[in-house]
Formats: structure tokens, C-alpha cells, sequence
């Protein structure tokens, strides 16, 4: 059982880098195999369509990136949090300083949930895991109405996230811009 386990997360892990590769169109059950080094017939045993391949990576992204920013979220305890703090839990969000192909996958997939409604749900999930971290981190700050504010804080990184990719600008371009957005409007 742990042998078909690892199979499957082979597989998974394969479309997540062909994904963040060459983007979803580049996704077939010949290629996975090839990354995976699995047989073509592991492939489909494992997943009988193509949605069922791109749904349950995208669910194992969301269930890896929730775990990691609900831990993140924990972390930022307190009544207060100062702004270096913020700074730093922003810096662990922007991922570093390089994209590879496991960073870029999730926006291809968020995309291709735009297109097909049956991953929207599992968007959905990873979204609002984003906005928990935010509003904890709001709150730290001191900003009042920081459930309201925490899906446009989201917005931010990921535009700003999408910026980089396309321009290759430092994740320090991200923090800086958070930062500023969260000092008090001069009188």
C-alpha cells in the first residue's frame, strides 16, 4: 500500500513540474510517466482523467500550502506584531528569491479553476487559508477591520507574486510594498 502511495504522489509531484514548466497543455499521461519514472500504466490506474490528475494536484498543493501558512499563522501570536515581524512572515509568503516550477503551477491551476468550476472548490480552500494568515497578521499590526481587509492584502501578493514572475523584480519589491500599505496615513 505505501508502494501505490508513493506512486500516486510521484505522479502528482510530475504534474506540478510539467505544470509549472511548460504550463497544463504540455500535461499528458506520457510525459507524467517519463517524469514520474512510473509506467504509463501507473498513470492511469492512479487517475482515470485528466481533471481527476489536475484536481488532485491542485489539492495536494492546497492541502501543503494550507498546512504551511496555517503554521505561519500560529506563529504570528500576540496582541501585537511588530513591523520587522510582518516583514518577515511577508518574506516567507514571496517564497525567496527564486520561482521555480513548483511556485509556478499554483497560478496555472488557479487559471485553469477559472475555466473549469469542478477545481474552483479547491481554490476556494487555499484562498481562504491565504486569508486567515493575512488577517492574523493584520490584527498584529494593530489595523482595525483586518478580516475585511485580509482578501485584498491577498489580492496584493498575488499580483504583486505575478509581477515578479513576469519581470523577475525581488521578493524584497513585495515586503517593501506591504509595508508601506500598512503605515498609518500621514495627518
Amino acid at each position: 500500500m505505501e508502494k501505490a502511495a508513493d506512486t500516486r504522489q510521484s505522479i502528482i509531484d510530475a504534474v506540478l513540474r510539467i505544470i509549472g514548466q511548460d504550463g497544463i497543455a504540455a500535461v499528458s499521461n506520457r510525459r507524467i510517466a517519463r517524469e514520474a519514472r512510473v509506467s504509463l500504466g501507473s498513470v492511469t490506474y492512479h487517475f482515470a482523467t485528466q481533471h481527476e490528475l489536475l484536481r488532485e494536484s491542485l489539492l495536494y498543493f492546497v492541502g501543503e500550502e494550507t498546512r504551511r501558512f496555517t503554521e505561519m499563522a500560529d506563529a504570528c501570536t500576540g496582541d501585537r506584531l511588530d513591523l520587522q515581524g510582518a516583514a518577515d512572515a511577508v518574506g516567507l509568503v514571496a517564497g525567496g528569491t527564486e520561482f521555480d516550477s513548483r511556485r509556478i503551477a499554483p497560478f496555472e491551476l488557479y487559471i485553469q479553476a477559472g475555466r473549469d468550476e469542478r477545481l474552483r472548490a479547491a481554490a476556494a480552500e487555499c484562498f481562504a487559508a491565504y486569508d486567515r494568515l493575512a488577517t492574523r497578521i493584520l490584527r498584529g499590526l494593530g489595523l482595525p477591520d483586518a478580516e475585511r481587509l485580509a482578501s485584498t492584502a491577498v489580492a496584493l501578493v498575488f499580483g504583486q507574486q505575478l509581477r515578479r514572475l513576469a519581470t523577475g523584480s525581488p521578493a524584497e519589491d513585495l515586503v517593501d510594498t506591504l509595508l508601506v500599505l500598512t503605515q498609518p496615513a500621514p495627518r
